[in-house]
This record gives structure tokens, C-alpha cells and sequence, in this order.
């Protein structure tokens, strides 16, 4: 007797198990749960592609800086001009209104400008 009780309880309890294992499987396999699902792991899959985003954005950084130290291009020289630079921008800005520029003659009354940089 003692026998076919554990047997009995043994069977029962194997039936629960399956059954819940089987209901569980079935709520899983839902639309709903299905697209919940699905947007977890949209989600998930964006916080990692903005994650890797942002490392590389801060290595592309990191290794800009590496180049503009080796190359010298983050150095800024002074403001200030040596002297004899100083002096060449004055002179030319003052020979606007004379007739000769830089070996052209008559240069007072074209229409077209010999300062390159006049436009921009």
C-alpha cells in the first residue's frame, strides 16, 4: 500500500510539473508576449549600438588628438606677428589707394579686386 501511494503522489506531482511547464511554454508563444519580447530586445540591441557608438566616437576623438600632437596641429602659434610681417600687412593695407599694386599698374579704377580675400 505504502507502494502505490508514493507512486501515486509521484505521478500527480509529475502532472503538475508538466502542466505548468507546458502552460508557461503557451503564455510564452502568445502574440502579445511574443512582441513584448521582441521589443526587449529592440530595445536592448539599441542601447548596445549606442553604447559601441559613443566608444567610437570617443576613441575617433582620443586618436584625433594623438595625431594633431604628432603632427603639431593643436599647437597655436601667438597671436602676434614678428616684426617684419607686422610691418608687410600694414604697407599693403595702406597701398589700397595707390596706382600701383605689387607691380600692376592702374589699378584705381578697375572694377575687379586684387585682394583674394576681399570676398570671403
Amino acid at each position: 500500500m505504502f507502494r502505490r501511494t508514493f507512486w501515486f503522489t509521484a505521478g500527480a506531482a509529475a502532472g503538475v510539473w508538466a502542466t505548468t511547464k507546458v502552460n508557461r511554454k503557451l503564455k510564452k508563444l502568445t502574440p502579445e508576449s511574443l512582441a513584448a519580447q521582441a521589443a526587449n530586445k529592440a530595445i536592448e540591441t539599441g542601447h548596445r549600438l549606442k553604447d559601441f557608438a559613443l566608444d567610437v566616437r570617443d576613441g575617433m576623438v582620443e586618436r584625433e588628438s594623438e595625431l594633431g600632437e604628432a603632427l603639431g596641429l593643436n599647437h597655436h602659434p601667438d597671436a602676434e606677428l614678428p616684426a617684419q610681417r607686422r610691418f608687410a600687412v600694414i604697407e599693403n593695407h595702406s597701398d589700397k589707394n595707390t596706382k600701383s599694386v605689387k607691380g600692376i599698374e592702374n589699378t584705381e579704377n578697375t572694377k575687379f579686386s586684387y585682394n583674394r580675400n576681399e570676398d570671403h
